[in-house]
């Protein structure tokens, strides 16, 4: 008896696991390439991938939650990053998540209640020489002070 609503991954996506199924190292491979189609890795997706693969959930999970880079919760449309690498917290990165706490009533890894943002802390965006820095769904935003945030806030809704 087969479910019409079962889980499915795209074509392309079941092409490159069975590509990776019998290579080393192919279960963060599968992985990457799972978050990189649907933003994050739902627990239909981890069945989906234990299947394919012939691994257990446990350890799908075990690698997902071990490697902060995968995300177990679907992100806002506008995937806000705040740095807290060394240079971007000593100029003042927690207060700019303070203030979008202030904003938008969320914490780090939380989504808004519309689906539009989310926000997490990330470790370095690998531009120290304009700290801090943010980034909203990848466009960057240097030497951010907490009373820009509302204006930059309003390019994405």
């Amino acid at each position: 008896m087969s479910d019409t609503n079962e889980f499915k991954f795209s074509p392309e996506l079941v092409s490159f696991i069975a590509e990776w199924k019998d290579k080393p190292g192919n279960l963060i491979m599968v992985l990457h390439k799972v978050q990189e189609e649907q933003s994050y890795i739902s627990r239909e997706a981890a069945d989906q991938v234990s299947k394919l693969l012939d691994v257990p959930l446990a350890t799908i999970w075990g690698v997902v939650s071990f490697y902060h880079f995968f995300k177990l919760t679907k992100p806002g449309k506008h995937n806000i990053q705040v740095c807290l690498g060394t240079a971007c917290y000593l100029k003042g990165g927690q207060p700019i998540i303070d203030e979008l706490y202030n904003q938008f009533g969320i914490n780090l890894g939380e989504v808004t209640q519309d689906g539009l943002f989310s926000l997490e802390a990330v470790r370095c965006v690998g531009c120290c020489g304009l700290a801090p820095v943010m980034t909203v769904g990848g466009e960057v935003f240097g030497k951010v002070t907490k009373d820009q945030i509302a204006g930059i806030i309003t390019k994405f809704k």
